[in-house]
């Protein structure tokens, strides 16, 4: 790429390489750059954009999606930047298969996403704001408003959720379902109020935007749900394997260690949901099969 000087206007556009494009978008954003210098290593632009397009495989994306190794389609920063639209990944998936029910998990993805933004649109910065009441039977006045510095500097102690804050911070993304336990334990395990994971996400993420991120906190948390989302460590290791719970200092004295039951009594004592009648024999959710990016 040739270099050319800016015309004391408009940013440049070309770089001899990536180097040079972050060195000079740093010197010309330096407030953003004293925050966090931090690059994330997915790159940019219609043509990396178009060959993560070309590399998704609907069939096996629906078939391991909820794995963090599963074939998922890493297209959700060039679908927020508006790179790729969504209806060009939909008749890309379309083009790939054979029968519809190869792509219906992929384009019922893209659905949640295009229903998240109609949202968005129609409530606003209201999206900030708890839709409804917790479900858990704490008071919004319970939970506090500050983000732990343990889980910001990945110093927790829990190998998984401190893994998960390392690669937030340094890749700019996050598998959805690391996602998911990410806020459950920041709102359910730490209790905080779901809006302070929601901004710190919008920080980091290349594809966070308020309408999927905050509707998914709010999910998780219970105030857009009838009910928490939480996990325990054998949702954990089946579909993270055992890389983290290995060498966790926590292995031990693990907090998602139990059944759902039992993890509910010390999260949700009081909560109104476990005096309805359960599905399948328990009360919890497990939304893992939905919305991986």
């Amino acid at each position: 790429m040739s270099s050319e000087p800016s015309d004391g206007h408009d940013l440049r556009r070309s770089f001899r390489d990536r180097q040079e494009l972050i060195d000079y978008l740093q010197q010309q954003f330096p407030e953003a750059a004293a925050v966090d210098a931090q690059v994330s290593p997915i790159p940019g632009g219609y043509q990396a954009a178009i060959a993560q397009l070309e590399a998704i495989n609907p069939l096996r994306y629906g078939k391991s999606r909820n794995f963090l190794d599963g074939a998922v389609t890493r297209l959700s920063p060039y679908i927020r930047h508006g790179v790729l639209s969504l209806a060009t990944v939909r008749d890309r998936v379309l083009a790939q298969i054979r029968q519809r029910s190869d792509g219906e998990k992929l384009i019922t993805e893209l659905a949640w996403r295009d229903y998240w933004q109609r949202i968005y649109w129609e409530w606003g910065d209201r999206i900030w704001r708890d839709r409804e009441p917790y479900k858990t039977g704490w008071d919004s006045q319970q939970y506090s408003e500050a983000l732990p510095p343990d889980l910001q500097a990945a110093e927790t102690g829990l190998a998984c959720m401190d893994r998960f804050s390392r690669e937030l911070k340094e890749t700019g993304y996050l598998h959805n379902h690391a996602r998911m336990w990410m806020a459950a334990y920041l709102v359910h395990w730490r209790r905080i109020r779901w809006q302070a994971g929601a901004r710190w996400f919008l920080q980091h993420l290349l594809d966070g935007d308020p309408a999927s991120n905050n509707l998914s906190w709010q999910w998780v948390a219970s105030t857009f749900s009838t009910k928490p989302y939480w996990f325990n460590r054998e949702n954990l290791q089946r579909y993270n394997g055992d890389r983290d719970c290995q060498d966790c200092p926590s292995r031990d004295r693990c907090p998602f260690d139990g059944s759902y039951d039992e993890l509910a009594d010390q999260l949700f004592p009081k909560a109104e949901f476990r005096d309805q009648p359960r599905q399948g024999g328990r009360w919890h959710r497990d939304r893992s099969n939905s919305r991986q990016r």
